[in-house]
């Protein structure tokens, strides 16, 4: 129906979409605020200001469509630069974003310790916004990495959720805002979960595909990377390395009834990476547009994929998750 239609049928707004701040009361991340927003098409997303302002739960329809860790929602407080941390803490959720001056393998480079997958995830937004306008909902906050003598670079996320539909829509503008230039590596980690994840799924990808294992076990799962199993115990990780010639990939599951479309910027993110865990527990499919390929940034700097932003220069990078019936 149309939403004239629509409002003829209810009492308020509230019975078709809703955009409310909360705070956690209770574990690990006590205290922290998380904005909730459901559209009228189907989606409720959680979404994490002090956390990267990252995407956690999200569900479509009622059914959950992303991979949570045994580890739950984290706070700022929990976040551990230490090598070794990452697995204690990592929380999934539709999106977790990575960098921004290292991504993949932690290293030390320069003098400097880089955690795995950087530091970005563990920074609180400020200039925070929450609010609809026309037709959609909108977040909107910035974050900051930097340190005195160093670095300083500055993310502004602005997430829109149309509110008649099913789709989350992430943009960032990312700004060197010192007068020299910066190495920076950036990642966002989508990540899918039971039961839109099963081994009824199969992955679709653009036609004319390059594809690279980033291990001798992957390698020997080449011929079905796009193909899944149910959970196996004990199972190891496999990573893939997608070159497109464009920013799609869709998850679809018929048994499951649902598909989810990703579509980003390929040319701020040309590097797709693909995180397949088919092991009991951790059942999960990572997606991952990148502007590198998880060597660390000191592995970047020797492979020539590490890129750099001018002195005060900018990159805008896109990000669009679309969910629908099947």
């Amino acid at each position: 129906m149309k939403k004239q239609q629509l409002y003829r049928y209810t009492g308020g707004s509230g019975q078709l979409y809703g955009l409310r701040r909360l705070r956690l009361q209770e574990g690990s991340a006590t205290g922290c605020v998380v904005i909730e927003a459901v559209t009228a098409g189907g989606i409720q997303a959680d979404i994490l200001p002090d956390t990267g302002l990252d995407i956690g739960a999200v569900r479509y329809k009622g059914k959950n469509v992303c991979y949570l860790s045994k580890n739950g929602y984290d706070s700022p407080a929990n976040f551990s630069a230490c090598d070794g941390e990452f697995p204690h803490s990592f929380p999934g959720g539709l999106l977790y974003t990575c960098g921004l001056r290292s991504t993949g393998q932690p290293c030390t480079d320069g003098g400097e310790f880089h955690p795995l997958h950087g530091r970005i995830h563990g920074k609180q937004a400020d200039r925070l916004g929450a609010y609809i306008e026309g037709d959609n909902m909108i977040v909107r906050g910035t974050l900051r990495e930097a340190a005195i003598f160093g670095h300083a670079l500055e993310v502004r996320r602005r997430i829109t959720l149309p509110i008649w539909g099913s789709k989350i829509i992430i943009e960032d503008e990312i700004e060197n805002i010192n007068p020299s230039p910066e190495e920076f590596a950036v990642l966002y980690h989508v990540n899918y979960g039971y039961p839109l994840l099963s081994e009824t799924a199969r992955l679709i990808l653009p036609e004319g595909r390059e594809t690279k294992a980033r291990t001798a076990y992957a390698e020997e799962g080449l011929g079905k990377a796009l193909e899944f199993s149910a959970p196996i115990d004990g199972e190891d990780e496999q990573v893939y390395f997608h070159k497109l010639n464009e920013g799609c990939a869709v998850l679809e599951n018929k048994e499951a009834g649902m598909a989810a479309a990703l579509r980003w910027s390929l040319d701020s993110l040309p590097v797709l990476i693909q995180w397949k865990c088919m092991r009991s527990g951790d059942y999960a499919l990572g997606l991952e547009p990148a502007n590198n390929y998880i060597l660390g940034r000191a592995g970047e700097r020797e492979n020539g994929t590490l890129q750099t932003l001018s002195a005060f220069g900018t990159v805008k990078t896109r990000l669009e998750i679309e969910f629908s019936d099947i």
